[in-house]
């Protein structure tokens, strides 16, 4: 019986070998997929890392002064020199109306010609329109300006609408550098890992459906489990090369925190990835088809992880409907575990529970896989 078992296992590790050492000689003598793998998650944190942000700066404002006194001038200060505002100072309003409508200016800070007056009876008002066709960037600007105002006000003795002798005190937790890449970074990171597991892999074991390569191996002794395992493999080095360049320029080029443990988000990152090898090929079991399959796989897994994980959009500020089907994909539990090990640090009651999840979908995913792919030629 010892003997029975010791040959089996060297019969499946011999077959493992020969399945792998082909898989990886298919995969580096197949440019596209290394470079999908390895190159585009570069390119992606590149260019989403710099081009991308959800912070508001140099905002072009007119800033229309009818009351040319010192007190009037004094109240527009904070324009100038701020990384919010690039002031154009105009002393008509049709003019900054003008610059609004030709979209050179995004707001209109207009002090009016009573403002000095009004100001020593506490009547003292400022207008700011603002473009909301760009409802954020308006939103921003309206809260810059009014908390410049508000502590100029402050800083006058001024009380302002009651609340002049209030004061705020803000604090900033998981975000010291106060930037919108740590916010998209780990989002990068998930989708590294999607794009490699799911979209590459699909479409790459479609590619072998289509040719027949994979009904070919059906003639061989290998078993189903060490043909899926062959193909996982390869496909799993690559994105986890991937992912480690990625963190690493996360950290060089933008000095990303890792505040939770190292084993654990490689851990996680290992779960995930098996998620995303499992729905791979279980889309490409299904259809078969390059075309179909590439479909497919946007659709149920790279527009989810954009549009329904969290990566873009805050799902607890959208419509519950929504925010239950976000939660029909494994993306949503993975980008929650990445920014708390990346930013927040190892809470355990969230690393626990959608670890489980993740486990949850692996058995799914590969059992159906299984079920699906039959030794046999149709």
């Amino acid at each position: 019986m010892m003997n029975t078992s010791k040959d089996s296992l060297a019969g499946f590790l011999m077959r493992l070998r020969a399945l792998l050492r082909k898989e990886f000689s298919q995969l580096i003598r197949d440019n596209s997929s290394l470079l999908m793998g390895i190159v585009l998650p570069l390119i992606l944190i590149f260019i989403m890392g710099y081009g991308m942000s959800l912070d508001v700066k140099h905002v072009p404002i007119a800033v229309v002064l009818e009351d040319v006194s010192p007190t009037a001038v004094q109240v527009t200060k904070f324009t100038q020199g701020s990384t919010y505002f690039s002031p154009r100072y105009v002393y008509d309003m049709r003019d900054a109306e003008q610059l609004m409508k030709t979209h050179d200016v995004s707001a209109i800070l207009r002090v009016p010609s009573n403002f000095s007056s009004k100001l020593a009876n506490k009547e003292a008002q400022i207008q700011l329109i603002t473009n909301g066709s760009d409802a954020m960037t308006a939103k921003s600007v309206q809260m810059y300006v009014e908390s410049s105002v508000l502590s100029w006000a402050v800083l006058q003795g001024v009380q302002t609408n009651g609340f002049g002798q209030v004061q705020v005190v803000s604090r900033l937790w998981f975000n010291d550098a106060n930037t919108s890449t740590w916010f998209f970074v780990p989002g990068i990171l998930m989708l590294v890992l999607t794009i490699v597991g799911v979209f590459l892999t699909s479409v790459v074991m479609a590619r072998e459906w289509e040719r027949g390569t994979f009904e070919s191996l059906f003639v061989t002794p290998v078993h189903i489990g060490e043909i899926i395992l062959s193909k996982m493999i390869p496909y799993f080095t690559v994105a986890f090369i991937g992912l480690l360049l990625c963190l690493l320029a996360g950290r060089l080029l933008y000095d990303l925190p890792i505040r939770g443990s190292f084993t654990i988000l490689i851990l996680v990152s290992w779960l995930y990835l098996n998620v995303a090898l499992g729905l791979g090929l279980l889309i490409s079991a299904i259809t078969k088809n390059q075309f179909l399959s590439c479909q497919v796989s946007i659709f149920v897994s790279f527009l989810p992880s954009v549009m329904l994980s969290g990566f873009i959009f805050d799902l607890n500020s959208v419509p519950m409907v929504v925010n239950i089907v976000g939660h029909l994909f494994p993306t949503t539990y993975y980008l929650q575990v990445l920014k708390s090990l990346l930013l927040v640090g190892d809470y355990w009651p969230l690393i626990l529970k959608n670890s489980l999840i993740l486990v949850g979908y692996i058995v799914l995913f590969f059992s159906i896989t299984l079920l699906l792919t039959r030794k046999k030629v149709e």
